[in-house]
């Protein structure tokens, strides 16, 4: 009896192991993960200001990545201010955006629903590293922002591009202008690009050639 049992206990074993190999494998090139963090939390002048103007009703969509793959080792491809656009193990990332209590954000992953080319997007942002984080989210050839990495390398042969453009808000939820976006255009000698076309976490992640996988990066 007590050998029945511990054949039995050893083959659930060997089944949550062999599940725990193939949840890793799920994981694809060219995966997007998005970061969620509450509403009420604060993490930093650039990420609150970003979740002020683009959060949903439960979380602030704050930062978009691209999931690159070699075999069981991941990596992630994404610009911030602190690393610009560049490709790094998922522990540095899952590292990065661990929150000031010690916590870990809501991670989303999602998949193309058309994923064939997705070899080819992540080819595309690898030739993007090195470049500085374009805080300024103005067009620019030397700098790229995390959602604005993400349209210029998931782009077709012909030229299309299979994100959209919508037009930027800055502004709070109560229609007025948060002091770190007026502080930084002041500093860069521009306006704050409102209305003007670009991208952002919390759109992106509802655009609908994009599917939600329900991966847990952090048990990876």
């Amino acid at each position: 009896m007590i050998r029945k049992k511990l054949f039995l206990a050893l083959l659930v074993l060997s089944a949550v192991a062999a599940g725990c190999r193939s949840h890793v494998q799920e994981l694809r090139k060219g995966d997007l993960v998005f970061v969620g963090i509450p509403l009420d939390y604060r993490i930093d002048g650039m990420a609150d200001a970003i979740g002020a103007a683009t959060a949903s009703d439960s979380l602030n969509i704050i930062h978009a990545a691209i999931v690159d793959r070699e075999r069981d080792s991941i990596f992630i491809i994404d610009a911030t201010l602190k690393h610009g656009v560049d490709r790094h193990p998922l522990d540095t990332f899952l590292c990065d955006f661990t929150l000031n209590d010690g916590s870990l954000p809501q991670f989303f992953v999602m998949r193309l629903k058309d994923s064939r080319r997705a070899g080819e997007f992540v080819r595309n942002a690898m030739k993007f590293t090195g470049l500085s984080y374009n805080n300024s989210f103005l067009p620019c050839d030397t700098a790229r922002y995390c959602t604005e990495l993400i349209r210029d390398s998931y782009v077709l042969p012909d030229g299309t591009h299979v994100f959209s453009e919508y037009p930027m808000n800055f502004c709070a939820p109560d229609g007025t202008m948060p002091p770190y976006w007026e502080e930084l255009f002041a500093i860069l000698g521009v306006p704050v690009p409102q209305g003007m076309p670009g991208t952002n976490p919390a759109a992106m992640m509802k655009e609908p050639c994009l599917e939600r996988v329900m991966i847990d990066i952090t048990k990876i």
